[in-house]
């Protein structure tokens, strides 16, 4: 099976060694997103809810760019640094995947990379349902 690199501008370039996003076959693995802006590769802002929306924002463009859409979103996967920004991510979150509910999960994590504040991966299905 063919592995393809999804690449947009409209997403930050990867800070590291991989893939904005890889599709196999049916499926769309997109890489951590974090709330940096696409074009200077510099956190948004310091702020939780400004990250997430960011980081959330860079996710949907990256499954854009792969030719697919935001409901295809299959499982969502959550790194937060402060778990005590759980309900005011959920509200936030909920602008993106208000309708279609992907399966999900929230972890707490230590610390993420250039000391942001959440970071979001996804899977997405792009085959015929």
């Amino acid at each position: 099976m063919e592995c393809n690199v999804i690449q947009t501008d409209q997403a930050p370039s990867a800070i590291g060694p991989y893939s904005q996003g890889i599709a196999v076959g049916s499926w769309l693995f997109v890489s951590g997103q974090l709330g940096m802006h696409p074009q200077t590769g510099e956190l948004v802002s310091p702020d939780f809810a400004l990250q997430a929306r960011q980081a959330l924002e860079n996710l949907r463009q990256i499954v854009l760019a792969a030719g697919c859409d935001i409901n295809r979103v299959t499982a969502v996967d959550v790194f937060v640094t402060d778990m005590g920004n759980f309900a005011e991510f959920n509200e936030i979150y909920t602008e993106y995947f208000s309708e279609h509910r992907p399966a999900r999960a929230v972890v707490e994590v230590r610390a993420l990379p250039k000391d942001a504040k959440v970071e979001i991966k996804c899977i997405a299905y792009r085959g015929l349902i």
